[in-house]
């Protein structure tokens, strides 16, 4: 993996509890970090160790075109969170550069580093890829000119390009197998993923499921389960469905279709899944492109960010919603969840917000440290949200 040393390497090393093991990664090219306090267990340049058997893994993959995250679980399941490849021109003026270039597409980047952290394994497989919801920068978008599979049955771009070279055992998203809620979803994005769906189910055994809000028994160990009873990923939100905190119940936080007018259907945004990763006394949250702060006007149901933070409650780590954009990450949400790191994954020059990193770094909010790790910020960026 000669490429690789072109990727600068920082992790942030969680002890929580006694036996229980978190290694945090967050995997960047041009890496700014905006903290009130900092512990770095590895430097840049460094390799990072490969995971054993008891430690929890996550690496957060920056390859400058969406979202990535890698995690390897206590038992050696395998998961990837989304595989964004965005279709704008890279390098345009609001979107970041390829990270680390673009020799390769963001999936092949995604699927060498995958490949390099399991070097070891006799198998190199995913158990698991959730797709928070379906847009580009998340699931890889599709335009003139990308790569065919081998079969010739769909184009390579991000989960469909990992796809080709990963095999996996199991895909989650908001809308199989219909995709129809709140509409059709009919565009070539969805139609190529469609395509590579049919293929590997026909083909590869793969296992494709609605994500189920509420329930902690779809993403669960695969190798030792009854070895690690402290281990839980609770799923807490999809399509406005929201855990209640009991038991597996959920409530809708979305009116009826029947009572709305088509322009004003919960966006795709809106209908992202979200997960509450526990490890011990350890929480993680991921929410893809949740929003909070809803235009002027908009009803009070356009916050999702509010009910689904009551949910899940204080963690030690947030993945900030919508890349921390001007409508993610509401007061009520951080007020809940109270994290000591935010990561931001950011591909354009408005992430994050400045008035959502106020918002982040407010002790007015909750108290004490914490840290905020941007997977890019350029000097535009820096320039705009000033000191």
């Amino acid at each position: 993996m000669p490429d690789l040393h072109q990727i600068f390497v920082f992790s942030y090393l969680i002890h929580l509890l006694n036996k229980i093991n978190i290694n945090l990664y967050v995997l960047l090219i041009g890496f700014l970090c905006l903290c009130t306090s900092l512990g770095l267990a590895q430097q840049s340049g460094e390799s990072l160790d490969l995971w054993t058997e008891g430690y929890l893994d996550i690496h957060h993959i920056n390859t400058g075109s969406g979202d990535a995250a890698f995690f390897i679980l206590p038992d050696g399941t395998t998961m990837l969170f989304d595989a964004g490849a965005h279709t704008r021109p890279p390098g345009g003026a609001r979107e970041m550069i390829p990270k680390p270039n673009n020799t390769r597409s963001p999936g092949e980047w995604i699927t060498r580093y995958i490949e390099h952290m399991l070097q070891e394994w006799e198998e190199i497989k995913l158990d698991y890829v959730l797709l928070s919801h379906f847009h580009s920068d998340h699931m890889g978008g599709v335009f003139e000119g990308m790569p065919v599979s081998k079969t010739e049955s769909y184009r390579l771009s991000g989960v469909t390009d990992v796809g080709e070279r990963i095999p996996i055992g199991r895909i989650f998203d908001r809308a199989w197998p219909d995709y129809n809620w709140p509409i059709s979803l009919e565009n070539e994005t969805m139609k190529n993923y469609r395509q590579f769906l049919a293929w590997h189910i026909d083909n590869q055994n793969l296992v494709v499921k609605q994500f189920k809000a509420g329930v902690n028994d779809q993403i669960i160990l695969v190798n030792k389960p009854d070895k690690y009873p402290e281990f839980e990923i609770r799923n807490i939100a999809a399509n406005g469905k929201v855990w209640t905190g009991t038991a597996n119940n959920v409530r809708s936080h979305f009116p009826d279709l029947e009572t709305l007018d088509e322009q004003d259907y919960p966006t795709e945004n809106m209908c992202s899944l979200a997960i509450r990763l526990s490890y011990g006394k350890f929480d993680y949250f991921t929410g893809g492109d949740l929003v909070g702060v809803p235009p002027p006007g908009s009803p009070h149901w356009h916050d999702i960010e509010t009910p689904i933070g009551k949910s899940v409650g204080p963690v030690e780590v947030n993945v900030t919603n919508h890349h921390a954009h001007f409508d993610a990450q509401n007061e009520n949400f951080i007020r809940s969840l109270r994290p000591r790191v935010h990561i931001i994954q950011s591909w354009v020059v408005n992430h994050p917000a400045p008035n959502t990193l106020r918002r982040l770094l407010s002790t007015n909010l909750y108290p004490g440290p914490r840290d905020i790790f941007s997977t890019n910020l350029p000097e535009v960026t820096k320039t705009f949200i000033g000191s």
